[in-house]
């Protein structure tokens, strides 16, 4: 089975037809489905929660692929993801809800959602709960990178996921954000 750091890919991972997008749709629907499992489990092991559409992204190309078809090698960039299969692939966690979303107008970068909001949001409960914390006043920072945090999914978590969970705990009455001097030094305060 062939790897990619500690990461364990997929056997269809080494097929040249899922480096392009399939013309009939059971087949597309079946390789969207296989690719926005892919990126969303290789996100959450390697802790990346923002994708570059133009950027080089370990996923999108597959250099383990050579094929001595002609054809083939015209209709697929030698195990390359294409533009349009990366942003049809994006586009469909997109789709579904709480998986991603576009950081940009333009949608050349995504932020991918390994876990929705609504779960960060019950980690970041469970994580003030275990350590005692109710009542308690951190900064966002610590909450990424304290050592509370070691270990767990809050540790390096990136800071636009990590607010958007403490704005809909805010929103809920479960915590109050208070403004610093700058974004680094936002408080928080938690609620029993």
């Amino acid at each position: 089975m062939q790897t990619l750091g500690n990461f364990k890919l997929p056997p269809f991972f080494n097929y040249p037809p899922y480096f392009t997008l399939q013309p009939v749709r059971d087949t597309r629907e079946k390789q969207v489905q296989l690719w926005k499992e892919l990126i969303l489990d290789y996100c959450k092991t390697q802790k990346i929660s923002v994708i570059g559409l133009e950027e080089e992204f370990p996923l999108f190309s597959n250099p383990a692929i050579e094929s001595k078809d002609l054809f083939i090698n015209l209709c697929i960039s030698a195990g390359s993801l294409t533009h349009e299969a990366r942003e049809a692939f994006l586009a469909a966690l997109v789709s579904e809800a709480g998986r991603a979303e576009w950081l940009d107008k333009g949608h050349r970068k995504c932020l991918i959602l390994w876990h929705r909001i609504q779960d960060w949001a019950d980690i970041l409960l469970n994580f003030v709960k275990d350590n005692g914390l109710e009542d308690s006043v951190m900064t966002v920072e610590e909450i990424r990178s304290g050592p509370e945090s070691r270990g767990t999914d809050l540790q390096g978590v990136d800071r636009i996921i990590l607010m958007r969970a403490l704005k809909l705990l805010e929103h809920k009455g479960k915590l109050a954000i208070f403004k610093g001097t700058s974004a680094d030094d936002e408080g928080i305060k938690f609620s029993r």
